[in-house]
């Protein structure tokens, strides 16, 4: 596939979606729609068997959903991907870290964006005041046992396929532990 022309079609502070005009390997042509976001970086909070996330409301789905913290840095510019999970764990739960470890990387949607995340574990957590910004003045933070955080994705409590997806990979790292 080839790119043969691009035209941004609307951009804010935190995105930018652009056309693109494509060529097929057999020469046919088309246009692929991209949302562009900057990557973000995923956290998640673990304290022995307690996990840490947030809950805000979600405009595009109309509903309040809990979630680790992640975020993007201001003004869709490039981070740290490490000084970015730290950013975001103060900005959203006031929690500083001792310990961050990168466990993996996600696409969000690669069929329509090119936002990628990546996924750090924190351990060795110190309470703090969160710093929020404007936009998440209604979130909240609470801790969960990791049993009841389980039981919220099988009832559907829990539908953030980041949050989900970045557990699954917390579960990989464990079971490679000695």
């Amino acid at each position: 596939m080839e790119s043969l022309g691009t035209r941004q079609v609307y951009a804010n502070p935190w995105m930018t979606v652009r056309e693109d005009e494509i060529q097929r390997a057999d020469g046919s042509s088309g246009i692929y729609g991209v949302v562009d976001k900057p990557d973000f970086a995923l956290i998640i909070p673990l304290d022995g068997e307690r996990l840490r996330l947030v809950e805000q409301f979600r405009y595009p789905i109309g509903l309040r959903r809990w979630e680790f913290p992640q975020g993007t840095a201001p003004d869709r510019a490039d981070s740290d991907p490490l000084q970015l999970a730290a950013r975001e764990l103060r900005e959203e739960t006031g929690l500083r870290a001792g310990r961050m470890i990168e466990l993996g990387l996600l696409d969000v949607a690669p069929g329509m964006s090119s936002q990628r995340g990546r996924v750090f574990l924190a351990t060795g957590l110190t309470e703090g005041f969160h710093e929020r910004e404007h936009e998440e003045q209604d979130m909240r933070s609470r801790w969960f046992p990791r049993a009841e955080f389980e039981s919220m994705i099988a009832k559907g409590e829990i539908t953030d396929a980041q949050s989900i997806a970045a557990y699954t990979f917390l579960l990989l790292h464990e079971h490679s532990q000695p």
